[in-house]
């Protein structure tokens, strides 16, 4: 039988340890547990201790000169995971906290989520201790060019393709593939979230968040929940995501009145301003602070005045909520808050935002509780259409794109209910998509030989 409280039969290092890789990992085996019990072919082909170490993880130094004309130094890593169901597929991060074991994280979420999807991608991570902000375009320039002088060696379009993630948008894309073009004198679909002029797919930046709303439209209806409009929804972040599920809740009559940034959180009771928003974060770059000074009547809540372990966007009533800034910002007490408050359902569109105490807590008290795996699988379906469109040289229109995408989405629900409901837990998605994830991998591994 699985213990559900230790890992020490599985190969997890000192370094991991308390990191939220092993957050990452134990939560799985938890979920997963039925399954392993009931089949014995998983303990026989060791398939656990194979999956929780990636196929390889590349370290290279990354020197470029900066607008100074000083040599600057930092580290690239991908994190090359698992390919038993297609080419490695995951984002590139850059930012000042990235380190392996966050890397670890994420392309082991990323293995479980891509095969989720239905589609032919394996799992991978990479990125950098970079840090974009306060950079001119030339410096991002010349360090994309250098990072990609040395990943170019271990990525391919039937290899491993990498994509965006937090501080790798359109522009740094461009920048990346316009050298692996130089250095390699090919065409290459080898990286997606490109600019449409080369390659890039429509809808790439709302496919995440879009994916979010689609994904809670129908765990709603499959739990007999009202629909989101007329509701008041919460969100955190103000990036690329949580803009975007903003834009598809007002697109479908829903109510978003809150985001939130590092300096803290705007809440505008009648609807944030979509266009305000971005006009802050995507062109001017600027705090959320100045969004008060366009609008007197919101309200903007300094994150310094709160508690480590509580946050102004989780004291909002609401019916939903959306968090879509970072790993673990939602914590126990945040979610009692929530449960307090009447909320309904809560959909995670970042990457683990959730700490295992919230989840519980959500859980135990029957919230609508979608995890990220599952729900914010959005951008890497649209990535992988993008690997389509470049194959065959073709492109989509974004109405093509988005109703292939809403169909995904739904139809990740609808598979991660139906496994919950299999395997004795029904309502519960973390355990149905973790599941339903595994065993996708599991059986091409077993498949594939060793």
């Amino acid at each position: 039988m699985i213990n559900n409280n230790k890992l020490k039969d599985f190969t997890i290092s000192d370094s991991d340890v308390n990191g939220v890789f092993y957050q990452a990992v134990q939560e799985v085996i938890c979920s997963i547990s039925p399954l392993l019990n009931s089949n014995e072919i998983y303990a026989k082909h060791s398939i656990l201790d194979r999956l929780i170490i990636p196929d390889r993880i590349i370290k290279f130094r990354v020197n470029w000169i900066d607008d100074n004309q000083k040599i600057q130094v930092n580290t690239g890593i991908r994190v090359q995971f698992n390919n038993a169901l297609g080419p490695y597929k995951g984002g590139l991060r850059f930012h000042q906290s990235v380190n392996e074991g966050i890397l670890k994280f994420l392309g082991f979420e990323q293995i479980l989520k891509n095969a989720l999807t239905g589609l032919p991608i394996g799992g991978a991570k990479g990125g950098s201790d970079f840090n974009p902000k306060g950079k001119s375009d030339f410096e991002i320039m010349k360090f994309c060019s250098a990072f990609m002088t040395e990943l170019h060696k271990y990525i391919g379009p039937r290899k491993d393709v990498p994509a965006g993630d937090i501080g790798v948008g359109t522009r740094e894309i461009g920048y990346l593939f316009g050298e692996y073009k130089k250095i390699t004198s090919t065409y290459d679909g080898v990286l997606t979230g490109k600019p449409h002029m080369f390659g890039g797919s429509f809808m790439r930046p709302e496919a995440t968040g879009y994916g979010v709303v689609y994904f809670t439209q129908k765990m709603l209806e499959l739990e007999n929940k009202d629909s989101l409009k007329g509701k008041i929804c919460t969100i955190s972040g103000a990036g690329n995501v949580a803009l975007h599920v903003i834009e598809k809740l007002l697109e479908i009559g829903a109510i978003p009145v809150s985001c939130s940034d590092s300096n803290g959180t705007i809440y505008d009771k009648r609807g944030v301003d979509l266009k305000l928003l971005k006009e802050l974060k995507f062109e001017k770059r600027l705090s959320l602070e100045g969004y008060t000074l366009s609008h007197p009547e919101s309200t903007f809540f300094p994150a310094y005045k709160y508690a480590e372990d509580s946050h102004a966007v989780w004291d909002i009533e609401c019916y939903a909520a959306f968090p879509c800034a970072t790993q673990n910002e939602l914590t126990e007490v945040d979610a009692q808050t929530l449960i307090t408050n009447g909320c309904v359902s809560v959909s995670e569109g970042a990457n683990m935002p959730s700490t295992p105490e919230a989840i519980s807590a959500f859980l135990t008290h029957n919230i609508c509780f979608a995890p990220a795996k599952a729900a914010n699988a959005g951008g890497v379906v649209v990535s992988e259409f993008e690997m389509s469109q470049n194959a065959s040289m073709s492109r989509w229109s974004f109405e093509e794109v988005d109703n292939k995408l809403k169909d995904i989405m739904q139809k990740i629900c609808i598979e991660v209910s139906q496994t919950a409901k299999e395997y004795g837990v029904e309502g519960n998605y973390v355990d149905g998509a973790n599941i339903y994830g595994f065993k996708k991998v599991a059986d091409a591994m077993i498949a594939e030989g060793i």
